[in-house]
């Protein structure tokens, strides 16, 4: 039956790739004075690279606050090119890095999560080049990718899934912004998670290292946190689950619920008012003026 199952993912992942290849997808527009670097490679596993779109701030305003952007899938489909809602972020003078990771066809846990690391640790080593603040990285991400943001900002200076970008002493996000994530992947019943984990799923030791509930720290960076309390994919338990532990350990954070909400659908309104949410949470970390 495992077997079965593992074929049927294969299949589906396979016809997914060949989606991929023909779809078409809007290209990102930024406002006069930005520029773009699209498919800057990050990190390199293998035969793999690891690629960034960046939207650079305007220079003569020195160095900018920068978003990095995780899109979601649960682990076994999606790509950067399908993001392009960042209107908000550049009207607030950040710059965006959109990035690609390890999907599940590529490689399986903790793969994704040291990929985010790279990214991470790239706009660290390369902030006075790319004319960005280390001081006021944003990580933001959507259900798988909620989840990866949550992973790479919290591991903060645990450098246990750093081994393929060493070389910076200190690790840090200013802010993490999750949207609908998964914070306990073993509470996650979905085959997405049992084939993410892959050899690994019943491992709970290996489990908890990849699940974002068991990194909350004291010093843990500010969390916003939105979740529609109607969501049919990942519960809104998981966000609750979050936000008592960020309270048990005093850590800054902000949780939003979209009524009725499903996973990422929420009327026009309310996308507006959490994107105005979004913006002045990280307005009162100072993050922006």
């Amino acid at each position: 039956m495992k077997k079965l199952i593992m074929s049927c993912f294969l299949i589906a992942a396979v016809s997914f790739c060949k989606a991929q290849e023909t779809a078409e997808f809007k290209k990102v527009t930024y406002p006069t004075g930005y520029t773009e670097q699209l498919n800057v490679v990050y990190a390199k596993v293998g035969d793999w690279e690891g690629k960034m779109d960046l939207y650079l701030a305007p220079q003569e305003k020195g160095p900018s606050p920068i978003v990095i952007n995780i899109h979601g899938g649960g682990f076994n489909k999606g790509s950067k090119e399908s993001q392009t809602g960042f209107n908000t972020f550049f009207k607030n003078g950040y710059s965006v890095a959109n990035i690609a990771y390890r999907l599940v066809q590529v490689a399986p846990a903790p793969a994704a999560v040291q990929d985010v690391r790279c990214a991470l640790i790239y706009l660290i080593k390369n902030a006075k080049s790319l004319n960005i603040d280390p001081n006021r990285i944003v990580i933001m991400g959507g259900s798988a990718g909620g989840h990866l943001a949550l992973m790479g900002g919290l591991l903060g200076n645990d450098t246990k899934f750093d081994n393929n970008c060493p070389g910076v002493k200190d690790v840090k996000v200013a802010a993490i912004i999750d949207k609908y994530g998964i914070t306990h992947v073993g509470n996650w019943k979905s085959r997405s998670a049992t084939w993410w984990l892959g050899e690994r799923s019943n491992d709970q030791a290996f489990i908890q290292s990849v699940s974002p509930l068991y990194q909350v720290k004291k010093n843990s960076p500010p969390v916003f946190i939105v979740h529609g309390d109607a969501d049919p994919v990942v519960p809104y338990q998981q966000s609750v689950d979050l936000k008592n532990k960020l309270d048990e350990m005093g850590v800054k954070n902000k949780f939003m619920t979209v009524p009725g909400g499903e996973h990422g659908k929420f009327p026009a309104d309310k996308n507006s008012e959490v994107n105005k949410a979004i913006i002045d949470f990280l307005k009162e970390l100072g993050i922006h003026k």
